[in-house]
């Protein structure tokens, strides 16, 4: 098999756009028990493991500043978290915090193996995923 020229280690960061950064931030900590961070010139983001997800408010400008997505939005993204912590205790909490159960659980294919899932929505109605992965020796990747 050729080596990929490039070949990428793990995802550092990813940017949501909030209507309402406050919320957003509130949302993640209490929902999902990421920590608050904040870095440079006053931005914030939320972090979790070794991961963060970078957290910027929406304007109309962000579509036109300097090294920002073409089309930044709102409610665009769909996320995958894994957890160690039963799908059925993630469930019993979501309830207990007011959230909206979509779909779950129910299973599905992950990236490493296959997943045990829970659907519901942030503040900005992104679809969130939080999944656990199942035994990978039961169910070997092809």
């Amino acid at each position: 098999m050729t080596k990929a020229p490039v070949e990428i280690d793990h995802l550092d960061h990813l940017v949501l756009v909030a209507a309402d950064v406050d919320a957003t931030l509130a949302f993640y900590q209490r929902v999902l028990g990421m920590r608050r961070v904040e870095f440079g010139e006053g931005r914030v983001a939320l972090a979790f493991g070794a991961q963060k997800i970078n957290i910027k408010p929406y304007s109309a400008a962000l579509a036109t500043a300097p090294l920002e997505a073409a089309r930044p939005t709102c409610g665009s993204a769909d996320l995958c978290f894994i957890t160690t912590t039963p799908v059925d205790a993630v469930i019993a909490h979501l309830r207990a915090c007011g959230i909206v159960v979509e779909a779950g659980p129910v299973q599905r294919s992950g990236a490493r193996s296959p997943l045990h899932s829970v659907y519901f929505r942030d503040p900005d109605r992104n679809l969130i995923e939080v999944s656990n992965e199942i035994d990978r020796a039961e169910h070997p990747s092809p």
